[in-house]
């Protein structure tokens, strides 16, 4: 008489099925879990943000009217005050937008609405007495709130007849209330709290050292982008230009430029750190800190907070110290170089410096945080990753240990531009399916493949050799031996590249490369390889789109891990989900001993850089083996 309400109509949906499977397991899959969702909200929020900054910064630049206290105006009524209307509303909503579409991740459609009610009662301080709101920090607690909340509530039992409502009706009313009054009851007191009382701590610092208070409103300018911490410096500032002290605004101004500028010129001093649409987001950053949008910022702090955060906030305290010291003024509450194209700025020269100081500082702190970061969850994804389907028949592992290949397979497959949800079944069999998703999903969740999964500095898991081991694994030659130069910790050489494919379909291909590693002596049985690929593509394919196959087998065909590459001139029908046909396609086989951490670390050292366009392209280009060793000895 009883069930549960999570059925599609009750059940959980993709990314919930995705996130349940990952979540039973280790500590290191469920923070893979809370990264995906985080990502999901991203994505979808970037477009509000691109699309609300630059209409926002086109509009002033091209509408405004200087005022003779230097600042700039758009006409009620105008042409370009509509399109900054318009603009205002873009973001306005991105708020809302990456809080909802976390609770999406997690929790399915039911958590779209409470995610999205939640994130525009987190932006709106009016609704709990706080003069500014939460902000994208404020965002990202209410989505992952909104997403177990209505995980839970799924899990209570319920009588059948009420099950059909569950996630249209009363999952959505219930939690949404629930969060709503939460936040405004619980959560937004100390939001208001800390504004009040931090305006007055501000007040009590006006007679100190400007070096001191230049670089304290700059932390606390860069540190939510919008939220109580960021607006309550803002907004002292802009309150003691009546009062004629404008050197207080002129250090809030230098800083408010700084995010922006530094995270857009972070993703062109190390672009091998970004994904496609992150460089393109940094391109549009870039323009938006010109106009002082600082928001342009927050795609890059809700996606690595922990590391672009301090950065932004280092940079802002750089740019403020430096406008104290300087004794920068500002006439206007606005902030960036527009400031000072428009007149409004007392000491020029000194500001651009600040400016150029702070976004330099935010953007080198920036790359090497990241950097870092990526080196050590490689080192971390693999040492939480559990051995998959251990002691198993070949085709036929447990089912922890097909979760763990689907989470990197998905992962690979994002980095080529398509949403996947792999499930495991009942029987421990991986099931693909997915629909093509648009760039901007792609692309975020190709950033995730390599923080999520591991970096190209993994090391090897207990009792094999790492990328750096003065032997290779049993049976197999040295890294560094007669084979070529180094890649994937040796497993793949000169013996198992080939230049061109003759096969023309997918089996035949699977044929030919595992006839190709062969040739290395790693491999017993080909014929049982063969099998085994092929049982997996019969699994789900993996074809990952953008004209990559990378076929796969854990089986003891095989005594040591081995890596084959080749390409194929016409393309080969691979069933991507985004129909390209593969023309480069690598093959990856692993003995059943090595099927776990081994197995997630080869393919997260693929993914690394298989996301990277101008790699691919590089790839196809190469004249002759050499050339193809030469660029395939990036992967390390």
């Amino acid at each position: 008489m009883y069930g549960r309400g999570d059925g599609d109509g009750g059940g959980t949906g993709d990314h919930a099925a995705a996130g349940t499977a990952t979540a039973s397991g280790s500590g290191g899959k469920e923070r893979s879990v809370a990264y995906k969702a985080l990502m999901n909200g991203v994505s979808y929020m970037i477009p509000f943000v691109v699309v609300g900054g630059l209409l926002i910064a086109i509009s002033l630049a091209l509408g405004g009217h200087p005022q003779a206290d230097g600042g700039l105006v758009i006409p009620d009524g105008s042409f370009w005050k509509h399109v900054n209307d318009v603009g205002v509303i873009g973001f306005t909503l991105m708020v809302p937008i990456l809080s909802g579409y976390i609770a999406y991740a997690i929790g399915d459609r039911p958590a779209l609405v409470p995610g999205m009610i939640g994130g525009w009662i987190a932006n709106t301080g009016a609704l709990y007495d706080s003069k500014a709101g939460a902000g994208f920090i404020g965002a990202i607690v209410t989505g992952f709130l909104a997403g177990y909340l209505v995980q839970w509530i799924k899990k209570v039992r319920v009588p059948k007849f009420v099950q059909p409502i569950m996630p249209i009706i009363v999952i959505p009313v219930v939690a949404t209330t629930a969060l709503g009054l939460f936040f405004i009851y619980v959560i937004g007191k100390p939001v208001a709290w800390v504004f009040t009382h931090l305006t007055g701590w501000l007040g009590g610092m006006t007679g100190s050292s400007a070096i001191l208070l230049g670089a304290i409103l700059g932390l606390m300018i860069a540190f939510d982008m919008g939220g109580p911490v960021n607006k309550t410096a803002f907004l002292f500032g802009a309150g003691l230009i009546a009062s004629g002290n404008q050197t207080v605004m002129g250090m809030c101004a230098a800083a408010i430029p700084v995010m922006p500028l530094g995270q857009g010129l972070a993703t062109l001093v190390r672009r091998r750190l970004y994904s496609e649409q992150e460089r393109e987001t940094g391109m549009a950053a870039l323009f938006m800190g010109l106009f002082g949008i600082s928001e342009g910022a927050i795609p890059f702090a809700a996606a690595r907070p922990a590391q672009v955060i301090p950065a932004n906030m280092l940079g802002g305290a750089a740019a403020g110290a430096v406008a104290g010291m300087t004794g920068v003024a500002d006439a206007v509450p606005h902030g960036g170089p527009i400031v000072a194209v428009l007149g409004a700025v007392g000491g020029v020269p000194a500001f651009v410096l600040a400016v150029v100081i702070g976004a330099v500082v935010t953007a080198l702190t920036t790359v090497t945080l990241v950097d870092l970061s990526e080196r050590r969850k490689g080192g971390v994804a693999v040492a939480a990753s559990p051995a998959s389907g251990a002691g198993g028949e070949s085709g036929e592992s447990g089912k922890s240990g097909v979760v763990d290949e689907v989470v990197a397979v998905d992962e690979l497959v994002a980095a080529g531009g398509a949403r996947v949800t792999g499930v495991a079944s009942e029987t421990g069999v991986a099931g693909m399916a997915g629909g093509a998703s648009g760039a901007s999903a792609g692309a975020t969740a190709a950033a995730v493949v390599g923080a999520a999964v591991g970096s190209s500095e993994a090391g090897g898991p207990e009792g094999s050799a790492g990328p750096e081991g003065p032997e290779g694994p049993e049976g197999s030659a040295s890294p560094e031996g007669p084979e070529g130069p180094e890649v994937l910790s040796g497993y793949l050489t000169e013996e198992t590249v080939k230049t061109e494919l003759a096969a023309d379909n997918k089996e035949a291909a699977i044929r030919e490369m595992a006839e190709l590693v062969a040739g290395t002596g790693r491999v017993t049985d080909v014929a049982e390889l063969v099998r085994v690929a092929l049982a997996r593509e019969a699994q789900g394919t993996t074809g990952l789109g953008e004209e990559i196959a990378v076929p796969h087998a854990k089986t003891d065909a095989v005594n040591a891990p081995v890596v084959g590459f080749a390409r194929s001139a016409e393309g080969i029908d691979w069933g991507s989900l985004d129909g390209t046909p593969a023309r480069l396609v690598f093959l990856i086989a692993v003995p059943e001993a090595a099927a776990g951490d081994e197995h997630l670390r080869i393919l997260a050292l693929l993914s690394r850089k298989l996301m990277d366009a101008d790699f691919r392209a590089r790839l196809q280009e190469a004249a002759n083996t050499e050339a193809l060793l030469g660029v395939l000895g990036e992967i390390q």
